[in-house]
């Protein structure tokens, strides 16, 4: 007699809790904006995956075991798009993680996600409450110290040091801004990359201008130059001539009066 087989169930793993993006307009903004500027600044980096508002599962064999940060970013794991963010598969967890939070959500963001994510080993969290709601100050960040969440210092300007990005965090208004401690230089947010194209394009056209009246000077000297070594050559060539024709009339004169 034949042992039936009997077929393990499929587990699903939604690829959508069904909840929106975020709470207002500023959150969905700062959410898509944050998450698109860390690609871009991570895109040369090929273990470097920045994602958010993506399902990720963080136990095998159990769908309800699932969590959505705003923004999260994992080192050591390839880029690439994926439908969900699965632990045992891609076998790292975020570094870093980073809540727009708000007032509706301020009890998930401050207990049960930051528990989560410091069982989980997320290395750094950070709120930001763009509408400054509820959190003072409105942005704050965390590092995981010995299973648990310390408070990271906040600079002189109010910002934060991520040490997993290498990036400064600040809070301008209601935008989150990252500064590049590598560069010393801002990283610039998508949503200002039109402006600042159009103003390097018109840096550049200045620097093609200023270019083009130097070559001009340049060529007008030279010309001016030429003209005045031509001019030079000619006089000296006169005053060759002249004195030429001066000592040919004094020997003229002086053989006019040996004859007499």
């Amino acid at each position: 007699m034949t042992d039936a087989v009997i077929a393990s169930p499929i587990i699903e793993y939604p690829e959508s809790d069904g909840k929106p993006v975020g709470e207002t307009d500023v959150h969905r903004r700062e959410i898509l904006h944050t998450i698109e500027t860390l690609e871009r600044h991570f895109r040369d980096a090929p273990d470097i995956y920045v994602s958010g508002n993506l399902m990720f599962y963080y136990e095998e064999g159990n769908p309800s075991a699932v969590v959505s940060p705003d923004v999260f970013v994992v080192k050591g794991v390839r880029k690439g798009l994926r439908r969900t963010y699965k632990l045992w598969d891609e076998g790292v967890a975020p570094c870093v993680v980073i809540e727009m939070t708000s007032r509706s959500t301020r009890l998930e963001d401050k207990g049960n996600k930051r528990a989560l994510y410091a069982q989980l080993g997320v290395r750094e969290y950070f709120l930001f409450d763009p509408l400054g709601e509820y959190l003072k100050p409105p942005l704050q960040g965390f590092t995981l110290v010995d299973g648990e969440y310390a408070p990271l210092p906040f600079e002189s300007d109010g910002g934060i040091i991520s040490r997993e990005l290498g990036l400064k965090l600040y809070r301008d208004e209601t935008v989150l801004r990252l500064f590049d401690l590598a560069s010393g230089r801002e990283v610039v947010r998508t949503e200002d990359l039109s402006d600042v194209l159009q103003q390097t394009l018109a840096r550049v056209q200045q620097a093609e201008e200023q270019a083009r009246l130097t070559a001009e000077q340049a060529r007008l000297a030279a010309e001016q130059a030429r003209l005045a070594a031509e001019q030079a050559q000619r006089e000296a060539e006169a005053r060759r001539r002249a004195e030429a024709e001066i000592e040919q009339l004094r020997a003229e004169l002086q053989r006019m009066r040996g004859d007499v």
